[in-house]
This record gives structure tokens, C-alpha cells and sequence, in this order.
């Protein structure tokens, strides 16, 4: 945020989204839900909802996310905007509640693939204040995005897990025109791996929740967080604070944490997703001796209903599915729109993985795919809106 500041940016405001980051509708607020502008009946997507509905609202240039597992990529999908995950310590953390501090990453959401570039290129660079941050040289993504128009030269991997079983055909068939449009543009398409993706959502709710009961543990009602006004003793200081001053999702990641953290069950739980973890990365690293950047759907499905998942946390874990993976090998990716799906008009985001502080390839490349396919025009549940 100093960074921006500096570079001249204006702030205008603060934007809602899930609580400590944990959800994927923005429903989970300690404030209200935010709805999708494209149909203020469904949700935008979340944790950094409030974010991409802010975007795609045209109440702002552009804005700013956090990405634990898919929270600014699944927002951008469902709202229509483009975001990015930067590799893992390519952005400064300082100043971040930490919810997964081996996942969680900074990251811009805006209309277009160079305004996400512009926004990088401030944000970007060495923190001293936060030792997670590389002292790594910064490119110069705005130069590397304007100067691709097309993808002649690049290869895309296409994951069988991705583009198989569990796709709504609505974001099937927008995905895949994508995909057509990436070959007329001179891509090379070509098969990929990644053979542990069934075990992503398994990996992660072990791995996210563990850092997140030992994060929140701070938050005790005595040096930080809400306090309880009439608790008697310390004990019930803690409990009531802890109960009252954390919303239902976030108690009961703190609780699934703590389990695979207690003794006799770290080594079953935690060691293990961390194992599968360092697989998953290495599925990555494989897929990238033979490809470019690696494409797939945002989301299984389009932006759902308001209420439609809140009964089944599974469910609205499982909205995630194609986005986690990414967080667990610390690597970059964005998502770009490329279409309205089905009768429900809704937009469709596509996914770029790229490899580690390769940023400016995927952005590049989404450019070129954004100038081909174009905008997707004014979001419809604005209509008749006054403002």
C-alpha cells in the first residue's frame, strides 16, 4: 500500500470479504455479503469478493486482493475481471493478517490483464519488513505485456484433471472457444499431468488450517482482537472472546487446525499433507519441461446463488478445486475472462499458471487472449442501478 501511495495511486476505501480470508462467496463478513454485479442475486466469489465486485462495478481502477487459495482468482472468474497470484514472496506480506502464511500472497484484481501488470510493477520488489519477500530483481511487466499481441511461440499445457469430469458445459465451452482462439493466435496446445490433483482439497484443509489455529491464536481478547466486557477469569476471557469474536467458518477452521496439530495426530495429518504438498509442486515442475504456462478453468462452475452453499461447507470448499494447487506450489497465476456462459450470461474465467517469477509471461499472454476475445461488457444486475 506504501508503494502505491507513493506511485501517485488514490485510496478510495476498504472492500469487504470473507472473515480472516477463509471463504469463497464473501458470505462468511463479519459485515454483510457482497453480491456479484453481473446478477445481485448470486454471490462474486471470495475471499477477496468485495475486491472483484468493486472492479467489475467500475467503482474503481483497480484493487487490491489476497490469495490463500484461490481468493483473488475465483472473484475474478465469477465478477469478470482479471486477477493475479504472484509467485510466493514476490510481494511484500507486511501489514497482512495472516490466515495460511505459507499460501497467502498480495495481488491486484483489474479490467484487464496490463492494468493487473501496472499495479504489479509498484507492488512488487524486496521488503525488508517481511522476511517471507525475495530479494529478487523486478521485471518490467508493463514493458513484457505490451509488447506481446499474439502467442505465436508459446506452448499451453492442458491438464487432463482440469478439463474432464465435474466442468459445467456452460464453462466448458467457454474455456475451450478460449482455447481455440489461444491456437488462432499461434499457440501450441499440449497434454499435460498433473496427477495429484485429487488430493489438492485434502492437502490444503490440513496444511491452511493448521497455520490458521496457530495464526489466530494471538487473537485472545488480551493483545489483540475483541475482549469480552464481563468475563469473570481468564479462562472464560478466552472463551468467551474466542467464541464471540470469531464468525462460524473461521471457528471451525480454527478447530479442524488444532486437531491435526494436537499430538498423535500431526504425523497422520499435517506431515502428510505437507508430503502430498512438495507432490503436487513437483507435478508442476514436470508439466513445465514440456510446456509454457499451464491452462485450465477458474471454477468448476459459474458465480451460484446467495445462500445456495452455506449449508455445506464441502461444497463451497470444493469451489475451489482448481485454484488451491496453485497456492501449495507457491507459484503464479492469473484469471482471465473469456466469455458469459451459458443462458445465465454470467462470465467464465480461464487460468494461467506460469512458472516461478515468470509473471510477466502469463500476464503477456492474457493480454493478447483479452485484446482477442474483448471486453464482456457492462455487468447486467448494474442495470437500473442509480450511481
Amino acid at each position: 500500500m506504501e508503494r502505491l501511495k507513493e506511485a501517485g495511486a488514490v485510496i478510495l476505501g476498504k472492500a469487504n470479504q470473507d472473515e480472516f480470508a477463509m471463504g469463497s462467496s464473501t458470505e462468511n463478513s463479519a459485515v454483510k455479503a457482497t453480491h456479484n454485479p453481473w446478477d445481485l442475486s448470486r454471490v462474486p466469489g471470495g475471499s477477496s469478493g468485495g475486491s472483484a465486485a468493486s472492479v467489475a462495478a467500475g467503482q474503481c481502477f483497480a484493487s487490491l486482493g489476497t490469495d490463500t487459495g484461490g481468493s483473488i482468482r475465483l472473484p475474478a472468474s465469477f465478477c469478470g475481471v482479471t486477477g493475479i497470484k504472484p509467485t510466493y514472496g514476490r510481494v511484500s506480506r507486511y501489514g497482512l493478517i495472516a490466515y495460511g502464511s505459507s499460501l497467502d500472497q498480495i495481488g491486484p484484481l483489474a479490467r484487464t490483464p496490463a492494468d493487473c501488470a501496472a499495479m504489479l510493477q509498484v507492488m512488487a520488489g524486496h521488503d525488508p519488513k517481511d522476511s517471507t519477500s525475495a530479494p529478487r530483481e523486478v521485471p518490467d511487466f508493463e514493458t513484457l505485456v505490451n509488447s506481446r499481441h499474439d502467442l505465436k511461440g508459446l506452448r499451453l499445457g492442458m491438464p487432463e484433471e482440469y478439463w474432464g469430469e465435474g466442468l459445467t458445459p456452460e464453462v466448458e465451452a467457454a474455456c475451450r472457444k478460449a482455447m481455440d482462439t489461444a491456437g488462432k493466435l499461434g499457440a501450441t496446445c499440449v497434454p499435460v499431468r498433473l496427477a495429484h490433483t485429487k488430493y489438492v482439497i485434502s492437502a490444503y484443509y490440513i496444511i491452511a488450517t493448521a497455520e490458521a489455529s496457530s495464526n489466530l491464536a494471538r487473537f485472545d481478547g488480551v493483545r489483540y482482537g475483541y475482549r469480552h466486557p464481563g468475563a469473570k477469569d481468564l479462562k472464560e476471557l478466552y472463551e468467551l472472546s474466542r467464541s464471540e469474536g470469531f464468525g462460524e467458518e473461521v471457528r471451525r477452521r480454527i478447530v479442524l487446525g488444532t486437531f491435526v496439530l494436537s499430538a498423535g495426530y500431526y504425523d497422520a495429518y499435517y506431515r502428510k499433507a505437507a508430503q502430498v504438498r512438495r507432490l503436487i509442486r513437483q507435478d508442476f515442475l514436470n508439466a513445465f519441461e514440456t510446456c509454457d504456462i499451464i491452462v485450465g478453468p477458474a471454477s468448476p462452475f459459474t458465480a451460484f446463488g446467495l445462500g445456495e452453499k452455506t449449508g455445506d461447507p464441502l461444497q463451497m470448499y470444493l469451489a475451489d478445486i482448481f485454484t488451491i494447487s496453485l497456492n501449495l506450489s507457491g507459484l503464479p497465476g492469473l484469471c482471465v475472462p473469456v466469455g458469459l456462459g451459458g443462458d445465465s450470461r454470467l462470465p467464465v474465467g480461464l487460468q494461467m499458471f506460469g512458472r516461478a517469477w515468470d509473471e510477466g509471461t502469463i500476464l503477456g499472454a492474457a493480454q493478447a487472449l483479452h485484446e482477442a476475445i474483448g471486453d464482456l461488457g457492462e455487468p447486467a444486475g448494474l442495470a437500473g442501478q442509480e450511481g
